[in-house]
């Protein structure tokens, strides 16, 4: 039986149209962040300060949970407390309705589409405006989020240009990138004016202060929080630093792995709502603080994933990611770091196939920028999975042959000979593109005839040279 998740990745293997518009955006990202970090051989002693700084708080979080209230309550701002995704939309909703809010701006925040707050706006009657330029794109195409940096990243420009012709009021000509933005703004300046409410995510949350910093490219967050009546943040709790001088160290790593650029051009820290003189500024900052999972990933031995500042590095230099996108994988996160996330929040049997869709290459792992051990994780889900019996059955008797086979050498070489004897007859112009038992690799994509004998015997022949 081909499971959902197979059969998504087929359908985005067999889109031409998608592999290119994930490979402009995943290789300029790459090729940046390679030319950031050539001129920043500081990287790994940042790097490990990084990780030093999310592990300190994740081993003292009840701590600084509670330094982060007391000081965010003291700036004029209310705390409130979500277990659930559920229960952090329903606060939410409560607070637009005592607001009497008919229309929200919201900042890009893929938290809130982890907790479905998009979809309890809608239910609750509540206009939703995006305003992010490409959460923007894939509200108008109907769309989930396909990259956490890039939400719209499997949108063509020439796909987003007709979305804009079908949506908006004065489209213009559409002819270069700038004129599908001035197209944008038009549409969407109005309506960050007459939002009742913004809303908005956390990059950070700034214990000793009780701040919260946002970074964006496009001013949008700016315009989403400061207009509105009401501001509110959902977060989740693994989000906090100690302090502002720590926001600013992870800051130098997110934004280089993000991007390649050394800051991005909004980095905004809002500390409560307007103050007696303030021109501008909420009149109410709510903060809604989430779990939906977190302190049971601690349980879980998932500490080291929630160090995790959503940088999209591993998402930019997975191979898998690359070939298939964000949207087969079924889930608010992809790639190497929604693999992981994934099972701990929805649960192990919905998303065991997310863990299983990686080659453990080590790439994830080598660009992270606070070093989260993804491989190793990785491999963690897949133990749990067999010792729970989700394997299935052909996948267990194959295990088994293989076993079979590597505990006797000379069986594995004669079987290895053999099939490298057997190969060549499929082969057409030196490539494989069709051969029994290998059809998952070869469904899309030709495999390379072997041009020689197996590694074993290639290693002795050079070993006696």
């Amino acid at each position: 039986m081909t499971s959902a998740f197979t059969a998504r990745a087929d359908a985005a293997l067999s889109n031409p149209t998608l592999k290119l518009a994930i490979e402009r955006t995943t290789g300029a990202a790459r090729t940046k962040r390679a030319a950031a970090m050539a001129v920043w051989p500081e990287f790994p002693a940042a790097r490990e300060l990084g990780r030093d700084i999310k592990d300190h708080v994740i081993e003292n979080l009840e701590y600084y949970l509670q330094t982060f209230e007391k000081n965010a309550i003291a700036s004029g701002a209310k705390v409130h407390w979500a277990q659930t995704g559920a229960q952090a939309c329903d606060i939410v909703i409560d607070i637009c309705r005592k607001a009497n809010a008919k229309s929200v701006t919201r900042a890009k925040s893929m938290l809130g589409e982890e907790i479905g707050l998009p979809h309890a706006l809608q239910e609750a009657g509540i206009e939703r405006v995006e305003t992010d330029l490409a959460e923007h794109i894939i509200q108008l195409a109907g769309d989930p989020p396909s990259h956490i940096v890039w939400p719209a990243l499997h949108k063509t420009r020439e796909q987003v240009a007709e979305l804009f012709r079908t949506h908006h009021r004065d489209p213009g000509t559409l002819a270069t990138v700038e004129a599908m933005v001035a197209s944008a703004r038009r549409q969407l300046r109005q309506k960050f004016m007459a939002a009742d409410v913004g809303i908005s995510g956390a990059n950070f949350l700034i214990a000793d202060t009780g701040a919260v910093c946002t970074v964006t490219n496009e001013g949008n967050a700016e315009l989403t929080t400061t207009p509105p009546r009401v501001h509110i943040v959902t977060a989740g709790i693994e989000k906090l630093v100690p302090s502002t001088a720590h926001a600013m160290a992870m800051l130098r790593l997110l934004v280089r792995s993000a991007t390649g650029a050394e800051l991005t051009q909004y980095t905004t820290f809002h500390c409560g709502p307007k103050r007696a003189g303030d021109l501008d500024g909420p009149e109410e900052f709510h903060i809604v603080l989430v779990d939906a999972g977190r302190t049971r990933m601690l349980a879980e031995g998932l500490a080291e994933m929630l160090r995790c500042i959503r940088c999209g590095a591993c998402l930019n230099h997975c191979v898998v990611y690359r070939q298939i996108g964000g949207h087969a994988y079924g889930a608010t996160y992809p790639g190497p770091m929604g693999a992981v996330l994934t099972p701990a929040l929805t649960g192990l049997e919905e998303a065991q196939d997310l863990p299983r869709a990686c080659t453990l290459n080590g790439q994830c792992q080598e660009v992270c920028p606070v070093a989260i051990p993804l491989p190793t994780l990785l491999r963690g889900w897949r133990e749990k999975f067999w010792q729970r019996g989700f394997e299935p059955a052909t996948v267990r008797w194959a295990l088994a042959l293989w076993r079979f086979l590597v505990l006797r050498p000379w069986l594995y070489e004669t079987a290895s000979a053999v099939g490298l004897r057997i190969m060549p007859i499929f082969a057409r112009g030196g490539w494989i593109s069709r051969m029994p038992l290998a059809g998952g690799w070869t469904r899309h994509r030709d495999m390379p005839s072997p041009s020689g004998g197996t590694f074993l015997a290639q290693y002795r022949r050079r070993s006696k040279k």
